[in-house]
């Protein structure tokens, strides 16, 4: 699996693009809205801060270390208003079992409402079938047990898979080769996306921190 490729994507403007929830999580000004295409965007809406997206299919094993070693940085760094962050699910493999894990997954995530929604994505990462390439999972069962253990108790929408559709036709837009993909401001990250101190670094332009 590659873990860094080329995208075709106008990614710096993608966190302009603003979809407007009175429901949407907040803390000191920063916020946590679903955006109409299905990406999550946690930022400061006040900051001219650099843009950070972010793509992930929820059954890549890369992606969940990536999740493990920078998640919390990244967070941080969101709330301290000095990124805006944009979480963009994507089902990048076409064989199976692992495109069904990614859709339900996902079509899942849709489901969960803001203020719920990063604890939900740490659930799918707990619960990621395995081995890669061989197990099924993210199985509607498991996703609504996900979905209640994050706080959010919407498990008509997850098990009917109500947003498949809309995820997979989202998803065919963003040409990817591999994931996880990082791009900050239009530049595509190496290796510092697994290194928080580094990926600080990338962000801030400062000596960044061990974490």
């Amino acid at each position: 699996m590659k873990r860094f490729v080329a995208v075709v994507l106008a990614c710096a403007a993608v966190a302009g693009l603003w979809w407007s929830n009175p429901g949407a999580s907040s803390s000191e000004g920063v916020r946590l809205s679903r955006q109409a295409d299905g990406s999550m965007v946690l930022a400061d809406r006040s900051s001219n801060a650099p843009v950070l997206d972010v793509f992930e299919d929820y059954d890549c094993p890369v992606c969940k270390d990536m999740h493990a070693k920078v998640d919390a940085t990244i967070q941080r760094l969101a709330r301290e208003g000095r990124v805006r962050v944009v979480f963009h699910p994507v089902t990048i493999f076409q064989d199976e079992p692992m495109r069904s894990n990614s859709i339900r997954a996902a079509a899942a995530a849709r489901c969960i409402p803001e203020q719920n929604w990063l604890a939900f994505r740490d659930e799918l990462y707990a619960i990621q079938p395995a081995p890669h390439g061989v197990a099924s999972g993210f199985t509607v069962e498991e996703l609504v047990k996900a979905a209640r253990k994050a706080g959010a108790a919407v498990d008509d929408c997850v098990t009917s898979q109500s947003y498949a559709k809309a995820h997979v036709e989202a998803s065919a837009k963003i040409q990817l080769e591999g994931t996880p993909t990082l791009v900050l401001d239009g530049r595509l990250l190496g290796g510092e996306a697994f290194d928080p101190a580094a990926l600080e670094r990338a962000i801030t332009g400062g000596a960044g921190v061990v974490v």
